[in-house]
C-alpha cells in the first residue's frame, strides 16, 4: 500500500467526505472485504420483457413464474423425488399463494401435515434462489412480520442433527399460532422476489390489450425495473403531454379494439361526449369500415358494435384533421404526403396517392369542407377540448406517465447489452442515418436517441430559461413524428396507412415500407457497428430489442446477427396471436448465460389456479459462458471496484497520517 502513489491534495475533498461514512481504519477495511466478498458472487439473474401491450394477466404470469425460471429451480430441487402434479401444485402455490391457499384448505383432509410438508419445500426453494445474494440483501427483501424467522430458517438445515428439532420447531409453532397461511403468502413473494434480480421492459407496455394501467400498477409495485419507450408509450405520453393527435390515436386505437378498459376504468377518461357526438354525426351512417376488432370470447352485441364504429369513425376523422394541421406547421418532418384530407375529390369519391387515383369505399364525411379539409367544426373543437382536458388533468395517468419518465429512456447500456424498443435509422448503405430534428441540426446514433430523449422529457418541463414556451409546443407536437415519422427511430417506415387501411381496398396501398435497419439488422457487421457507435463493452455483447413481431409461423429466428442480436417482440397481443403462432418471446440473463423463452397463448389466471396449467415454454439456450458470471463481471461490479479503490486511498490516508481517523465515531464493540 504504502508503494502506492495517490495524489491526496486532489482527493483531499473528495476522501473527507468518505471519512464520514468510515471514520475508521477498521471501518473502511470492513467494507473493502464486504465489498470484494459481493464481487465474487453469480450475478443477479436478468429478464426481458418486450411489446407488453396491455396483456395484463400473461404480464403477471410470467413475472410470477420468471418465465419459467420458478419452475426449473422446483425441478432441479427436487427432481424424481416429488411426483409432477406435487411440483406443478408447488409452483402454482408460488406464484399465486393467496389464491391456492384457499383452495387447499377446502380439499386438503389435514391441513397442519399439509403446512409442515409445504413449509420445509418453500424454504428449500427460497434458500437456493438467495444463495446468489448476500445476507444482507436478502434480509432487506424480507417482509418485517417474519423477517427473523425466514433468515434462521433459510441459515439453519433440518438435516443437520443438532438443527432437526430446532427448525421443526419453528415450523410448529408457525402453524400453532395460526400464522401460517400468512407465513405461506410472504415466502412465496420473497421468492419471487430474490428469482429475479433486474427487469427490463423493451417497450410498449400500452395498447390493444385490457390492462395497460395494471401493468402499470404491478411495475410501480416492482423492486427493480427500467424500460426503454416504445413507440406506443410514446403516443399516451403524448396524449398526457396535450398532443391532441396523439389523444386521438390513443382513442382510435382503443375502439379499434373495442378495449375501453384502460382508457375509462383505469384513467377515468369521459368518452360520453364523443358518444353522443358520434351518433348526432354518423347515426345514419353504418361504418363498416370502423367495425372493431373482437374475439369471438367476447363478442359484441349489434348495438354496442354499431355504435363502437361510430365513435371509431368520428375520432378518425378527428385524427386525420389535427395530424393534416400539425404536418403542415412542421415542414422538417416532411410528411406533407400524409395530409391526405386534401387528396380527395369528394365528389367523385376517389383519392389520388403517389400519383394513382383510387376508388374510396365511402365518401361520407359530413364533418369537412372539401375547400378546408383539415379545419374542425365547432363541435368538433367543443369535443376536443373536453377529451384534451381529460388526458391532462388525468392523475393517475399523469402519474403513471412521470413513472416511465423516471425509469425510463430511449436507450440503455447494461451488462454489455444495448437495449431500445425499435431501430437505429440507417442509409442504403448500411451507415447510421442523420435526422434533422431541428433546423439545421443533424444526428445520428446515440446522440439522434439522446437527443430524442431530452425532447421528451422537455415536453414535461415548465419554465426555466432553457424552455420557452415554443421549445416546449414543439417538444409536444414532437411526439406525433415519434408515432408515425419516417425517420423515427420508434417508427422508422416510409408511412403508418391508416387512412388507406380503413378507406382503401387495394394492398398496395397499404404498404409500409421498413427502414433499412429492419432487412440490414442480421448482418453482423451492422449489429458491431451499432454497439460501437454506442460505445457497448467486448466481449459477448449484445443488442436486445423488440417492436416488430416475430413470425414464427412463418420460420423467422428471432436470434440474428449470427447471436449478437435478439428479438424479444414475439407477440404478448392476442391480436398477433394468429399472425406469429405464440404468445411471445421473453429473455432471461443469468450467471450462466442467455435463455430465450417461447410462450404459447396463456388461458388464465384462474385456471392456473385451479388446475395448475401454466404458460407453455419453451426455452432456447442462445449463449451459456465456460465459467460463471460473477458480480465482478457486471456494471455493478465496475462500480464496486471503483469504491474499492476509493476505500484503499482512505485508507493510505489514514496510515500515512494526511488524516485523522475519527475516534469519536468508533462504535463500540459488543
Amino acid at each position: 500500500m504504502a508503494n502506492r502513489h495517490y495524489d491526496l491534495n486532489k482527493d483531499e475533498r473528495y476522501l473527507q467526505l468518505l471519512s464520514q461514512s468510515f471514520p475508521t481504519i477498521a471501518d473502511a477495511s470492513t467494507e473493502i472485504i464486504n465489498l470484494e466478498a459481493i464481487m465474487n458472487l453469480p450475478k443477479g439473474t436478468e429478464h426481458f420483457l418486450a411489446d407488453i401491450h396491455g396483456e395484463y394477466q400473461a404480464f403477471q404470469h410470467v413475472l410470477k413464474n420468471a418465465s419459467g425460471n420458478i419452475k426449473r429451480k422446483v425441478n432441479d430441487l427436487f427432481g424424481d423425488t416429488l411426483r409432477s402434479a406435487e411440483k406443478r401444485e408447488l409452483c402454482t402455490l408460488i406464484y399465486y399463494p393467496e389464491q391456492k391457499l384457499e383452495l387447499v384448505k377446502h380439499e386438503e383432509k389435514d391441513i397442519r401435515d399439509w403446512y409442515h410438508i409445504t413449509i420445509h419445500r418453500l424454504v428449500e426453494v427460497c434458500r437456493d434462489v438467495s444463495s446468489k445474494y448476500t445476507r444482507s440483501k436478502v434480509r432487506k427483501s424480507l417482509p418485517i412480520d417474519f423477517s427473523y424467522i425466514i433468515q434462521e430458517l433459510l441459515h439453519e438445515h433440518s438435516d443437520d442433527k443438532d438443527k432437526t428439532d430446532y427448525v421443526s420447531a419453528i415450523i410448529s409453532t408457525i402453524i400453532s399460532t395460526g400464522r401460517a397461511d400468512d407465513f405461506i403468502i410472504a415466502i412465496c413473494e420473497v421468492i419471487q422476489r430474490l428469482v429475479i434480480d433486474q427487469l427490463h421492459i423493451l417497450g410498449d407496455v400500452y395498447d390493444r390489450g385490457p390492462g395497460a394501467h395494471i401493468v402499470m400498477d404491478t411495475l410501480k409495485k416492482y423492486h427493480t425495473w427500467d424500460i426503454t419507450w416504445g413507440n406506443h408509450d410514446i403516443l399516451w405520453m403524448g396524449a398526457c403531454a396535450g398532443n391532441d393527435a396523439c389523444i386521438c390515436n390513443v382513442i382510435r386505437i382503443a375502439l379499434r379494439y373495442a378495449n375501453m378498459a384502460t382508457l375509462e376504468d383505469g384513467y377515468g377518461i369521459n368518452l360520453i361526449q364523443l358518444a353522443t357526438f358520434a351518433m348526432d354525426v354518423y347515426g345514419n351512417d353504418p361504418c363498416t369500415e370502423f367495425i372493431p376488432k373482437v374475439s369471438n370470447d367476447d363478442p359484441l352485441d349489434e348495438r354496442s358494435r354499431t355504435l363502437t364504429a361510430q365513435m371509431h369513425k368520428a375520432i378518425s376523422i378527428i385524427q386525420f384533421k389535427i395530424e393534416s394541421q400539425m404536418i403542415s406547421r412542421h415542414p422538417l418532418w416532411k410528411m406533407e404526403d400524409r395530409r391526405l384530407l386534401n387528396a380527395i375529390d369528394y365528389e367523385h369519391g376517389t383519392i389520388k396517392v403517389n400519383g394513382k387515383v383510387y376508388k374510396m369505399r365511402s365518401c361520407n364525411f359530413p364533418t369537412i369542407d372539401p375547400n378546408h379539409p383539415d379545419q374542425l367544426t365547432e363541435a368538433e373543437l367543443a369535443l376536443m377540448e373536453k377529451l384534451h382536458h381529460s388526458f391532462t388533468a388525468s392523475e393517475k395517468l399523469r402519474s403513471h406517465i412521470q413513472l416511465l419518465l423516471r425509469h425510463g429512456c430511449m436507450y440503455k447500456i447494461v451488462n454489455h447489452n444495448l437495449l431500445y424498443h425499435a431501430s437505429i435509422p440507417l442509409d442504403k448503405e448500411g451507415k447510421l442515418k442523420e435526422v434533422e430534428i431541428r433546423p439545421g441540426i443533424r444526428l445520428k446514433g446515440r446522440k439522434l436517441l439522446y437527443q430524442v430523449g431530452m425532447t421528451i422529457r422537455s415536453a414535461f418541463q415548465t419554465g426555466g430559461e432553457t424552455n420557452s414556451d415554443t421549445d416546449r409546443s414543439d417538444a409536444i407536437d414532437y411526439f406525433l413524428y415519434l408515432w408515425c415519422g419516417p425517420e423515427s427511430p420508434l417508427f422508422d417506415k416510409s408511412k403508418m396507412a391508416t387512412f388507406e387501411r380503413y378507406f382503401l381496398t387495394e394492398k398496395e396501398t397499404h404498404h409500409e415500407e421498413k427502414g433499412y435497419y429492419f432487412s440490414m439488422r442480421d448482418d453482423e457487421q451492422i449489429a458491431d457497428m451499432i454497439m460501437d457507435e454506442f460505445s457497448v463493452p467486448q466481449p459477448n455483447r449484445h443488442i436486445i430489442n423488440g417492436h416488430v413481431p416475430v413470425h414464427v409461423v412463418k420460420g423467422e429466428n428471432p436470434i440474428k446477427a449470427n447471436g449478437k442480436l435478439m428479438v424479444i417482440d414475439g407477440g404478448f397481443s392476442q391480436a398477433y396471436h394468429k399472425e406469429t403462432g405464440i404468445a411471445g418471446y421473453t429473455l432471461v440473463f443469468h450467471s450462466r448465460g442467455f435463455q430465450l423463452v417461447q410462450h404459447e397463448p396463456f388461458t388464465s389466471a384462474e385456471d392456473a389456479i385451479k388446475r395448475g396449467t401454466d404458460i407453455v415454454s419453451t426455452t432456447q439456450i442462445v449463449e451459456m459462458n465456460q465459467r460463471r458470471i460473477r458480480v465482478a463481471d457486471t456494471d455493478k461490479g465496475t462500480e464496486l471496484k471503483l469504491q474499492i479503490e476509493a476505500l484503499q486511498e482512505l485508507l493510505y490516508a489514514y496510515r500515512s497520517g494526511f488524516l485523522a481517523e475519527h475516534e469519536s465515531k468508533r462504535q463500540p464493540k459488543l
